[in-house]
Parts: C-alpha cells; sequence; structure tokens
C-alpha cells in the first residue's frame, strides 16, 4: 500500500521540524494515534526506487479509439485523462509540470 501524499508530507516536514509528535499533531489538528499509525507505515514501506521521468510507449494505431480518452496511471496514484488525440508533446510538457 503507497502511504497518501497528505500523511507523508506531514512526516517529512514532522522531521524537519524541532516539534515532538505530539506538538505537531497539535499544531496542525492531526490525531496523534493515527500520526503514529502512519509514521509505522512510512517507516516499514521500502525505500523508493529511482524511476525515469517518462516511460516511452507506443500504442496500435486502433488500440485506444480516438472517442476514448487515454487515462494515465501516475506513481502518486493520481490519474490523468486526457483525449487520446492529445499531442504527445504537450502531454510529456503536462506531466512534468505535475513533477
Amino acid at each position: 500500500m503507497v502511504l497518501p501524499v497528505f500523511w507523508r508530507d506531514h512526516i517529512e516536514a514532522w522531521q524537519a521540524s524541532s516539534l515532538t509528535q505530539a506538538a505537531y499533531c497539535r499544531q496542525h489538528g492531526l490525531s496523534t494515534g493515527t500520526f503514529s499509525g502512519r509514521l509505522r507505515e512510512y517507516r516499514a514501506a521500502p525505500a523508493a526506487v529511482e524511476t525515469p521521468d517518462l516511460i516511452p510507449i507506443r500504442l496500435a494505431p486502433d488500440a485506444v479509439p480516438r472517442s476514448e480518452p487515454l487515462v494515465l496511471r501516475l506513481a502518486s496514484g493520481h490519474g490523468l485523462e486526457v483525449p487520446a488525440s492529445a499531442d504527445a508533446r504537450w502531454l510529456a510538457e503536462v506531466l512534468r509540470c505535475l513533477g
């Protein structure tokens, strides 16, 4: 299971702070029990593997009907739906901007 970005961001912000877990949670309105559980998940997760920004793919000419959108699933768990007719250079730039 991938830890939601919300919790990963809070855990990393807490680690960069000089606050105790309890003080950080109070300051941000978070449950200390939930925070501790998410921290355990964060610590147990395997280290992130460096992946290239874009992985080239080729679709067969008739693989996706032009009327159907392409749905891309990002490593973060987010999805991006674009028209099948979208320009590849434009799409690459959008993905770079999303980081």
